[in-house]
C-alpha cells in the first residue's frame, strides 16, 4: 500500500505536493470514488486511480546496476559528443536517470533507476551511503598517507575523508589502495591523491552499500532484484 499522492507521482502524474491539490480539487477517484482526503492509500496492483476520468497506470520502477566502463559520460547528450552510459541500455528505458556519477575516466558500478525517491536517499550525504573504491596509483602509498586520509583533508573549501583505507598491493613503482568513502563528493577519490601530489592510473567502484560490482562486466548491465533494493533501503 502506498500513499495516493506518491502513487501520483510515481506514475508521472503529478509532484507530490501538486497531486495534494489535485486531490482536494476531487479529481481523483479510486475504483469509481472520489477522494478527497489526504494520505489516502492505494494498492497498485488491485486498485483503479482515475484523474478527470482518465485511467493512471502505475509505472514500472527500474532499478539495474551497471559496470561503466572507462571513455563514457553519465549524461544523456554529451556536448562534446562522447558515448554515454545509456547508450549501453534497453532503448524503452528512457525514463532511468544514473544514480550519482563516475567521471569520464572512472569505471565501475552505477546504479540507474527512474524512482526518485530511492535516486535521492541514495545520493543525499545525510544517509552517508558507504561506497568501496580500487584505486591503482603510480609510485608507493604508505601508511602515513592513508592515515591522513581517514582523519580528512581540506580541498578547494571541501573535506574530504575515507572512512576506510588499505593497501592490495604496492611497489615502488605501482600500488592498488582499497577507499571507502561515506559521502562521495564531486571526484572525491582523484582529489584525495592529487593532494598528495599522487597519479592515479585506474580507478574503480566497486561496492555501493552491500551490493558488489562481482563478476558484471564492463560496459554490462543486470537488474536489481527485491531483496538487493531492500537492503539498500534498509543501509539508508
Amino acid at each position: 500500500m502506498v500513499r495516493l499522492q506518491k502513487f501520483l507521482a510515481d506514475a508521472g502524474v503529478a509532484s507530490r505536493r501538486a497531486g495534494e491539490q489535485i486531490i482536494l480539487e476531487g479529481r481523483v477517484a479510486v475504483n469509481g470514488h472520489v477522494v478527497r482526503l489526504l494520505g489516502s492509500k492505494v494498492d497498485p496492483d488491485h486498485d483503479q486511480v482515475a484523474v478527470d476520468g482518465k485511467v493512471v497506470r502505475p509505472k514500472k520502477l527500474i532499478y539495474a546496476a551497471l559496470n561503466k566502463p572507462v571513455g563514457c559520460v553519465c549524461s544523456r547528450k554529451d556536448e562534446l559528443n562522447r558515448p554515454t552510459i545509456y547508450e549501453l541500455l534497453p532503448r524503452e528505458w528512457e525514463t532511468v536517470q544514473s544514480v550519482g556519477r563516475l567521471d569520464y575516466n572512472s569505471e565501475g558500478l552505477i546504479f540507474l533507476t527512474n524512482d526518485g525517491q530511492f535516486a535521492l536517499r541514495l545520493t543525499h550525504p545525510r544517509y552517508g551511503i558507504r561506497k568501496k573504491y580500487l584505486v591503482t596509483v603510480e609510485g608507493e602509498v604508505t601508511a602515513a598517507t592513508l592515515e591522513l586520509f581517514k582523519r580528512g583533508i581540506f580541498h578547494e573549501g571541501e573535506k574530504l575523508k575515507a572512512l576506510a583505507a588499505r593497501i592490495v598491493s604496492g611497489t615502488r613503482h605501482k600500488c592498488v589502495v582499497e577507499l571507502e568513502l561515506g559521502e562521495g563528493k564531486n571526484r572525491e577519490v582523484r582529489r584525495l591523491f592529487e593532494s598528495q601530489a599522487i597519479t592515479v592510473k585506474k580507478l574503480q567502484r566497486t561496492q555501493i552499500g552491500k551490493i558488489r560490482l562481482g563478476e558484471l562486466k564492463p560496459g554490462k548491465w543486470r537488474t536489481l532484484n527485491a531483496v538487493e533494493i531492500k537492503t539498500l533501503n534498509t543501509d539508508l
